[in-house]
């Protein structure tokens, strides 16, 4: 779970297994792909889908970026940094809502405040894309959807809250309700 040289740095090792230990709603199917290689010396890259249990398509998907320079980097203002992406479908009547882009960053501040995570140098977009058919394709429903790129430097290697952060977000961007009050999400079996 880990790119880079040389010899792996101590705080890397327990970002990594602080991510281990995030639990997940189970509609989240995550799985690991090769992080970059050129933007920090030692990266983990976590894509995930949101998908309901026999759902032939995903209602959000996206990607969980660890970036880490033991050297630190100015632009994060630290050694860490979280690099994230989220994008989902939704109704096309929110297309022309003119708050879209704002309520789509409050779901972002929301999951982070929600998981106990205080952002350091937080910085994001919000696209909508609306998508309209013609000619041969003019039966086809509109389609909006919603990308979101959120960055920001944690301020320690427990990246645990950061991941089921992201999750959170994923979930709501999805349309999925919140988890009841008192309800834990169970580790997966193995």
């Amino acid at each position: 779970m880990t790119t880079g040289q040389g010899d792996v740095p101590a705080d890397f090792v327990r970002a990594l297994h602080t991510l281990r230990a995030a639990r997940l709603r189970p509609e989240v199917h995550l799985e690991e792909v090769p992080g970059p290689g050129r933007i920090a010396p030692f990266s983990v890259a976590l894509t995930a889908e949101v998908r309901l249990p026999r759902a032939e398509e995903g209602l959000a998907s996206g990607r969980f970026v660890v970036l880490h320079d033991p050297a630190g980097q100015e632009a994060w203002d630290g050694v860490f940094r979280v690099v994230t992406l989220v994008r989902a479908n939704l109704e096309a009547e929110l297309a022309a809502d003119a708050l879209l882009a704002e309520v789509a960053w409050t779901w972002f501040t929301d999951a982070l405040g929600a998981n106990g995570v205080v952002p350091h140098a937080a910085g994001g977009t919000v696209t909508r894309v609306l998508s309209q058919s013609f000619g041969a394709l003019a039966d086809r429903p509109d389609e909006v959807e919603v990308e979101l790129r959120a960055s920001w430097t944690p301020q320690d290697a427990d990246l645990e809250p950061h991941l089921t952060a992201w999750g959170t977000l994923l979930c709501t961007t999805a349309g999925l309700p919140p988890m009841p009050d008192g309800v834990s999400v169970l580790g997966r079996r193995r």
